[in-house]
């Protein structure tokens, strides 16, 4: 084939020539028509035909006219019309793209070319982006959330009503507004521009922060984000998810100050002063040479008081009593109090040990001045024991030694102070003779289980029992765990104690299944340790024991105390998943006392709170306490877990702690802990009652 360029001059004119207009404008796939003035056609393309079918070339304007929905207006604007270019609808629901240009020539009439493209698949693609659009924005402002699009700026391009609801601004006052300006504080606003960085990089994140309303309030939210991309790959943006978590925060941090304060004083409780002195400690280890020292009470005849006035006076006593002691302190010293009549003061800092002698006498002079209590005088005197720490002290033993010297001032007659001597080992002595004394009793199979019921507060039902473990002395009779527990856990000898509790409760729950028809619901609570909850081998320890006795692991409960899962959290964390991995249930024992961080609570397997009983002996007649069993039980809903109340001793309180939302309940109301013989009569009963009648109390011996 020769080249254009190859071409003579006259060769290109005659090819020229051979090419008419006609032709070029048959070839276009749009339907073209030249109209002269009047409507009628001069030429009309293959493709126009195509689209109309055969139309009558006189009039031909006002027969195309017809086809459109707004026939009439597309008749006016062609016919008058110095050029014009719009979408017009057909009634067969097509969509043209309707192109006139005028046509206008010396020696010819005025015409207008026609141009007419069919775009009823670009229109109807668009229809359907607007519809999936606005259907995306309705769904996304019926989100409980709130939810905020930004662009690569953090701009906010796009708000939900949600979060206009949660923030107090309007869409329109938002939209264009920086997102980091809406975070309470500036290190809240670097942290998301930080995390914007990461999301550029297609990392997306979650985390809680205080968002600043229009009223200038604050509200807690959670916020998880991910990254937006565009077509090319290009970082365009982020889109955020605002989860308003106020609520739960204000509930948490009363939970929190709550289980680190004493609710009748407001002092410090024992989990908040063990924290503060185990802090003193490790301050001295670090290198600070300030002297310090602990500070025991204990209240003569407050007792009688309480006795001789009740409960309400011996109530306000012990406020007046916090009083005088904070208004008598230094700034950096604590006071807490321990339960009942027992306060404890941390002393930082001191000039000598004389300073801490002189602050003991002038607080046992400001306690000879009477109290007014009820409208009466009351006078009361401190038994105050002192032991001084150093870096080489534990918290407990500071504790227990001041607690010693209180007992000591207390012999010597009371309202005086004692100072720890080295020489007080009565008590150490008595201790090693009673280790020796446990270690024969682990021999001798001295221990056995004994079993208080647990009870459906709503029908009374029984659910299962805690396992008990006894000391049955050969001289002493049945000893109190308080007595021996420590000592076993001091010395590691809780591992085999606690081993053989498991196996024995495993036994007679698989015994009570054989021999007790009906009887196959039941649960089985056994406490652990914190030296077992520790061990290495637990989970092939526990393993091995439901293979030997064939029980269910989920009619097992674990209880374990909330004090020790807060202080070991990630531990903690990963041997309650091993445990519920074996299939048994988790309890989280004594809630309400331990030094908990909630914000980790949620993250634990636990399907039990059990409320220690110092928030249920007063539940009735205590606002306070019924309000911390509230708090309770509604984060226990929030978090999916069921609550079971420890020492339930009246119907009062069980009343009120159905009205509470309360699951279960355990305590002397019930039945006191009975041994195995008993269990099972009571076991017997409960299921000849169907739960319908009250369960009468088995008599068993009080432990």
């Amino acid at each position: 084939m020769r080249m254009i360029a190859e071409l003579s001059p006259s060769a290109i004119t005659r090819l020229s020539s051979e090419i008419s207009v006609e032709a070029v404008l048959q070839s276009s796939p749009d339907g073209i028509a030249i109209i002269v003035r009047g409507g009628d056609a001069v030429f009309v393309n293959q493709s126009f035909a195509a689209l109309f079918g055969e139309l009558p070339s006189d009039q031909i304007l006002w027969s195309l006219s017809k086809r459109f929905k707004a026939g009439d207006s597309f008749l006016v604007q062609m016919e008058n019309s110095d050029g014009v270019s719009k979408e017009m609808e057909l009634l067969d629901g097509r969509w043209m793209e309707v192109t006139a240009k005028p046509i206008r020539v010396e020696d010819g009439p005025d015409s207008t070319l026609l141009v007419l493209r069919d775009i009823t698949s670009t229109v109807r693609a668009l229809k359907e982006n607007e519809i999936r659009e606005r259907r995306l924005r309705d769904l996304l402002s019926t989100m409980s959330d709130g939810l905020v699009q930004t662009d690569v700026n953090e701009a906010i391009v796009f708000v939900n009503e949600p979060f206009c609801v949660m923030s107090g601004y309007s869409q329109q006052e938002l939209i264009g507004k920086i997102a980091t300006e809406l975070f309470f504080e500036e290190e809240d606003s670097r942290m998301v521009s930080k995390t914007n960085r990461l999301r550029k990089k297609g990392i997306s994140g979650q985390y809680e922060t205080a968002l600043k309303t229009k009223d200038g309030s604050r509200i807690h939210v959670i916020i998880g984000g991910t990254p937006t991309f565009d077509l090319e790959g290009e970082f365009s943006g982020t889109i955020g998810v605002f989860t308003d978590i106020t609520g739960r925060k204000m509930a948490e941090e009363q939970l929190l100050h709550d289980a680190l304060h004493d609710s009748l004083t407001g002092l410090a409780n024992r989990s908040l002063f063990m924290e503060h002195l185990k802090l003193t400690i490790k301050s001295r280890k670090r290198g600070n040479k300030g002297l310090f020292a602990v500070l025991f009470f204990d209240f003569d005849r407050f007792k009688v008081v309480n006795d001789s006035l009740g409960h309400a006076a011996g109530d306000e006593l012990l406020k007046q009593i916090a009083a005088r002691f904070e208004a008598n302190l230094r700034p950096g010293d604590l006071v807490a109090r321990l339960g009942g009549d027992e306060f404890t003061i941390l002393l930082n800092d001191l000039a000598s040990e004389q300073a801490a002698f002189l602050l003991a006498e002038r607080l046992q002079e400001d306690l000879k001045r009477p109290f007014d209590i009820q409208g009466r005088e009351i006078f009361t005197s401190a038994s105050i024991g002192i032991s001084f720490g150093t870096a080489s002290s534990t918290a407990d033993e500071l504790i227990r030694d001041a607690d010693i010297a209180m007992y000591r001032a207390k012999s010597k007659g009371k309202s005086r102070f004692q100072l720890f001597d080295k020489e007080m080992h009565e008590s150490a002595i008595k201790r090693l003779q009673l280790e020796t004394e446990l270690r024969q009793a682990l021999k001798r199979k001295e221990f056995c289980l004994f079993y208080q019921p647990i009870v459906d507060i709503n029908t009374r039902a029984l659910s299962g029992f805690e396992a008990l473990v006894r000391w049955n002395h050969p001289q002493k009779g049945f000893v109190p765990p308080d007595e021996f527990i420590p000592v076993l856990e001091e010395n590691n000898l809780i591992l085999t104690l606690g081993k053989w509790v498991f196996q024995e409760g495993c036994r007679q729950l698989m015994e009570w299944r054989r021999q007790i028809d009906g009887s196959d619901h039941l649960q089985m609570s056994i406490n652990l340790s914190v030296k077992e909850f520790s061990q290495l081998n637990l989970i092939e320890q526990i393993s091995e024991t439901l293979a030997q006795t064939g029980v269910d692991p989920g009619s097992i409960k674990i209880e374990i105390t909330e004090s020790h899962v807060m202080e070991n959290t990630g531990s903690a964390v990963s041997m309650m998943e091993r445990l519920r991995g074996l299939g048994l249930e988790l309890s989280l024992d004594d809630f309400g006392t331990g030094y908990s961080s909630l914000s980790y609570l949620h993250q634990l397997p636990v399907k039990f709170l059990k409320i220690d009983r110092s928030f249920i002996g007063r539940i009735t007649e205590n606002a306070e306490k019924r309000e911390i069993v509230h708090t309770i039980v509604r984060l226990a809903q929030n978090l999916k877990m069921q609550v079971v109340a420890e020492g339930v001793e009246t119907e009062e309180q069980l009343e009120e702690l159905r009205r509470q939302g309360c699951e279960f309940g355990q305590g002397y109301l019930f039945s006191r802990p009975m041994d195995a013989v008993a269990a099972s009569r009571y076991i017997e009963q409960s299921l000849s009652n169907d739960g319908s009648d009250r369960t009468k109390e088995i008599v068993a011996v009080r432990l």
